[in-house]
């Protein structure tokens, strides 16, 4: 009896801090939608149920360009990322051991969002790149690829590398090893990885803000000129939107990597 009371209040100490830290976190998020259903015009006073806010949100023209631009610029900044980092992490993995060129591959994931987006626009300017929604793609696509040479190098490291090798002794070349034996092996990793740069660059705003051009206007800059006249319902409309999108791409992502991993 003793020994289950020690168990007992060491199991609520254990919660304790769960308990604390999701509540600092969610408790908030939780207000957020909670008024992004309120029928009045204050984001801070409840005056009834309602989904008015969301009609506002679907019909505002300038909320659904800004949404497709940042849309577009993630899927693009994904696909290059998801390539670019593939090929990094293997030739890391398997053909150098610089631990130099590692460091370097990694660095924008570690770097300030603020000095990245600083160093994007002065190459900018010195090779004479007129800023776009191309400009903000390639920044993406730069911080992008260092997740995922992270996450599919993590995979890579913990990969018995056997399979490969016997690839190559029973007569394969690299590209037939690396296209059947290599890429299937790693699948989950460049799944995750890819997911990972699309939920960041969606949401991303400082290398956004330096580096698009006049026209441009991704969503999370679109929320920043909103904000800066007071937070709306419409605007928790948004990000209630935003929430939900992100929790089905982490649950995709989970569900997908589980699959991958038992088959």
């Amino acid at each position: 009896m003793p020994d289950t009371g020690v168990r007992r209040r060491g199991l609520s100490w254990q919660w304790l801090p769960l308990v604390v830290c999701g509540a600092f976190l969610y408790i908030p998020i939780a207000v957020l939608v909670a008024m992004s259903f309120n029928d009045g015009g204050s984001a801070y006073s409840w005056d009834g149920f309602s989904f008015r806010w969301y009609g506002e949100l679907a019909a505002d023209d300038r909320i659904i360009s800004a949404l497709g631009s940042s849309l577009a610029i993630a899927a693009g900044a994904t696909a290059i990322a998801t390539v670019l980092g593939t090929l990094l992490a293997v030739g890391l993995a398997r053909h150098t051991r610089s631990k130099l060129l590692e460091a370097s591959a990694m660095a924008p994931a570690i770097l300030p969002d603020l000095l990245l987006a600083i160093g994007l626009l002065s190459f900018y300017y010195v090779a004479e790149i007129p800023k776009s929604a191309t400009t903000v793609l390639l920044g993406h696509a730069a911080f992008g690829t260092a997740f995922v040479v992270a996450v599919v190098r993590a995979r890579l490291t913990g990969m018995d590398s056997s399979a490969e090798e016997a690839s190559r002794d029973l007569g394969a070349n690299a590209l037939t090893t690396f296209v059947r034996i290599t890429i299937p092996s790693i699948a989950p990793a460049i799944v995750a990885g890819a997911l990972l740069v699309f939920t960041l660059s969606l949401d991303e705003f400082v290398i956004a803000f330096f580096t698009a051009g006049p026209t441009t206007q991704t969503l999370p800059i679109a929320v920043y000129s909103m904000v800066r006249a007071g937070v709306t319902p419409e605007i928790n409309a948004l990000a209630t939107v935003l929430v939900v999108v992100s929790v089905a791409v982490v649950v995709l992502a989970a569900k997908t990597v589980r699959r991958s991993e038992d088959a």
